[in-house]
Order: structure tokens, then sequence, then C-alpha cells
């Protein structure tokens, strides 16, 4: 099988894993209710938590930040084998989280209306180099809670995790790659949250406690 082959099945299976909208079906199961037609209408955790249930809500965290981190380390595990096969090692941990990324945002099961991708790119950030991961969390709950609005702690996390990548201890070619990613997931989260930043600049985005 080809390397060209190998890319795309790792790029299927991390979007296929990612694409899974737990904060839907979640809520359905157990909540009885679809969390697209209750405040923002996004299937993440944020959305879930404003049905009034704070167990699925950290439900919903917890698997998507888990489905972003799977992605890349069954990629990882996958490289690893590769190797020691053939003594060739291709990294295709960044090409299954992106691609987890990817179908967290566009999922082909809800007609690629999906999340904006917060959770699922702190799973992938932990997976890929768990520094990222920390300067994403950290970053995600400060601003969080010194602004009090959910969509400046994803935004900044994000942003935060990217930079602390251009530090990272890597060979030029591996550090371009995992900038260049890391910047496209961060762009297409900004992307996504657009709706969000209208609301910021107008003073009408809901802070974290306020009732909807």
């Amino acid at each position: 099988m080809s390397l060209e082959m190998i890319a795309v099945l790792i790029f299927t299976m991390g979007y296929l894993l990612g694409s899974v909208p737990f904060g839907l079906i979640l809520a359905r199961l157990f909540g009885s209710v679809d969390v697209r037609q209750v405040g923002s209408g996004n299937i993440g955790a944020t959305n879930v938590l404003r049905t009034g249930r704070k167990d699925l809500a950290a439900l919903t965290l917890f698997f998507d930040i888990g489905k972003g981190a799977l992605a890349v380390l069954l990629a990882h595990g996958f490289s690893y084998h590769l190797y020691q096969q053939t003594g060739c090692a291709p990294d295709l941990t960044l090409i299954a989280g992106a691609a987890a990324f990817l179908g967290h945002c566009y999922p082909v099961w809800l007609g690629f209306r999906g999340g904006k991708g917060v959770a699922t790119m702190l799973g992938v950030s932990f997976a890929a180099w768990w520094v990222a991961g920390v300067v994403f969390a950290v970053a995600w709950l400060l601003s969080a809670k010194i602004s009090r609005y959910s969509s400046v702690g994803g935004m900044v996390g994000a942003i935060a995790a990217t930079i602390s990548v251009m530090f990272m201890p890597a060979s030029h070619e591996i550090h371009q790659v995992y900038i260049s990613l890391f910047s496209g997931m961060t762009i297409l989260l900004l992307w996504r949250h657009r709706g969000n930043i209208k609301r910021l600049l107008s003073g009408q985005e809901s802070r974290i406690g306020d009732p909807q």
C-alpha cells in the first residue's frame, strides 16, 4: 500500500472519529432534547450546558477532547507499526488530528453542520505535544474566567497553543508542519466563532452564567 493511500485512510479514520456528535447523542439519550434547538444551536459542551445538564456537558467535553486525542494516538501507533514493518516512519499524527478537528466542525452525519472545534483541538494538542495542550487548557480556563465569555476562552486557548508550538523542540521540517497545521486549525476555529466575534463587538455575547 502506498504512503498516499495510507495517508488517505488515516485522514478518513480521523474525520469519521471527529464527526461523532457526542453532544447531540448524549443530550438526546439522557436529556430528551435536541441540543441544536437550544441556545446557540451548537453541538458542543457549552450549549449542552444550556440544557441545564451539567453532567451531560461534562461528558460532552470529555468525549470531544477524547476523540481528538484518540485520533492522534491511533495514528501515532500506526506510524510506529509501519516503521517496525518497513523502516519508514511518516508522521501521520497531525493528519489524523486535523481530520478529527474537521470532522467535528463539519460532520457528514449532520449535513456538515457541527461544532466550533475548541474541545477537539484541545485533545489534538494534548496528544500531539502535551505542552501545547497544557498551554491551551490554561489559557482557555484563565481567559474564560476573567472575561466570563466561553467563546473568548476557546479562541485565546487556540491562539496560545499555536504560539507555543513555535517553540517546540523538533527538526525544522516537523516544526513547520506543526506550525502550519496548528495555524490552520486556529484560523478555522476563529472562522467558526465569527458570530461570537460579532456579538462580542456589539456587546450582545452571552456571558458564562447568564440566563439563556
